[in-house]
């Protein structure tokens, strides 16, 4: 009896690489959020972002940054990709550089926004 050694054909090494570059590039763009007064939530599509009201708020989300510009009441300005945005609350959301972005929460002590890929871009 003699031993051999089957090594894998070079369709099956390529599909494995290709699946561990997917996954790791996947795990990139997840843990690819930063922020500096904020904290994100985020998955492929969207981001919650919440603000710390009070500091100098940004993160950096879906390949742009967003920053809390200021608050009062009910209405907020942010600005995302490099543009001011004014949002209310209840107001549907504005649209910025194929992103979707809208006010989720306010209060005394924190700014909450949900900013998401535009589904029809």
């Amino acid at each position: 009896m003699t031993n051999r050694r089957v090594s894998p054909s070079p369709s099956v090494l390529r599909r494995a690489a290709g699946l561990l570059a997917g996954l790791t590039l996947g795990a990139a763009l997840l843990a690819g959020c930063s922020s500096e007064g904020a904290s994100t939530d985020c998955d492929l599509n969207a981001c919650t972002v919440t603000f710390d009201r009070g500091v100098n708020a940004s993160a950096s989300i879906l390949g742009v940054e967003a920053k809390l510009i200021g608050a009062q009441d009910d209405q907020v300005t942010v600005e995302v990709a490099g543009e001011q945005l004014s949002l209310t609350m209840g107001q549907q959301a504005a649209e910025v550089g194929g992103l979707q972005v809208s006010l989720d929460s306010v209060t005394d002590q924190q700014v909450q926004i949900r900013v998401a890929r535009n589904g029809n871009g």
